[in-house]
């Protein structure tokens, strides 16, 4: 469990597929790793995405479930062999299935007394959710009395935004739409995203992404 924690910090970004279906899941994977992004999680809202789980796995990468609703969706995303899992909300019942498969749950959260409910509940971190509707300055604010909390936020986060999270205190952060696009967005444009989070992350004193030539409105939305 402690390893998989490790590594997020590590990589510090996770990438969050979701879609109608799984079908693109390795294609996608495939263009955030030849970028950097490493740690995925795929969305049980996508259908096949248990099944995704073990192709992505063969790539070499970290690989989580999220909008896990119930204890039966997080047994069945350990079966099929989840490094972590991750909830939208408090959901009980959850880390009592992930603990004897050493599974971490991200419990989604969004106040202190959530917070604070989710660790006591077993939950190895807490989804800070929606994260943009407050921006990294709650987090810092959070931790400032709560420094143990380990935090993932998720929501709303763009390339432009995500190195604020971290300076703030953040484990690691979770992106979808501005980082992986749908199902029109090339996959070098992927790649080309994954690379510039990766760098604007790990030099996170970098001003924000000004956009790809051709593309401004990218440093922006992403």
């Amino acid at each position: 469990m402690s390893e998989t924690l490790d590594e997020l910090a590590r990589r510090r970004i996770v990438a969050v597929l979701r879609a109608a279906d799984a079908s693109r899941f390795p294609a996608t994977a495939a263009a955030l790793a030849a970028g950097g992004v490493t740690c995925i999680e795929v969305t049980m809202t996508s259908r096949g995405a248990l099944k995704s789980v073990a192709t992505l796995r063969e790539q070499g990468l970290t690989v989580g479930v999220g909008s896990v609703t119930t204890p039966a969706q997080a047994a069945d995303a350990c079966s099929a062999g989840a490094s972590f899992v991750v909830t939208p909300g408090r959901i009980d019942g959850v880390v009592d299935r992930c603990a004897p498969h050493d599974v971490p749950v991200v419990m989604g959260s969004l106040t202190p007394s959530e917070m604070l409910a989710a660790v006591r509940a077993g939950a190895a971190a807490v989804k800070v959710f929606p994260a943009a509707a407050f921006g990294p300055g709650y987090l810092r604010q959070v931790r400032a009395p709560l420094p143990h909390l380990r935090l993932m936020p998720t929501g709303g986060i763009t390339l432009a935004t995500a190195a604020g999270y971290l300076r703030a205190g953040a484990l690691a952060v979770g992106l979808g739409t501005p980082l992986v696009g749908d199902a029109e967005t090339p996959l070098d444009e992927i790649t080309w995203r994954a690379e510039e989070l990766v760098r604007s992350c790990t030099e996170p004193e970098q001003p924000a992404l000004a956009g790809r030539p051709g593309r401004p409105e990218e440093g922006r939305l992403a």
